[in-house]
């Protein structure tokens, strides 16, 4: 397996919003092993920049918390596959589960009962 995921990260861990996280981490993956992690923070965020800022650091996956079905529409037409409802955990073990099939999504996190509107919901 040769991937690139970027994954929303927040204080350590998958950041539950897309959109509103800190900065992302790029795992690069070669050979099914984990051959480097970078953080990198992204720029401001405006509804349907990520998915192709994300695409130009040469990402394939992207593994989220939560995200509208924009956001998702926008990262699959990237050529970008998208993984919602992960745990919140570091982005080493979500890759970790994830080279070895184990990685357990469960609901999207993206919701309206936070007292945010977005439309769509273009987290």
């Amino acid at each position: 397996m040769n991937k690139t995921i970027a994954i929303p990260m927040e204080n350590g861990v998958l950041c539950a919003h897309f959109g509103h996280c800190q900065q992302f981490a790029i795992v690069k993956v070669e050979n099914s092993k984990i051959i480097d992690i970078k953080e990198i923070t992204p720029p401001e965020h405006v509804p349907g920049l990520y998915p192709k800022w994300v695409a130009q650091l040469g990402a394939t996956d992207v593994i989220a918390g939560g995200m509208g079905q924009k956001a998702i529409d926008l990262f699959n037409e990237q050529h970008i596959n998208v993984f919602i409802g992960a745990p919140l955990t570091s982005a080493k073990e979500l890759v970790l589960n994830f080279i070895e099939d184990k990685l357990v999504l469960s609901a999207n996190y993206c919701n309206h009962e936070n007292g945010h509107e977005h439309g769509n919901c273009n987290h």
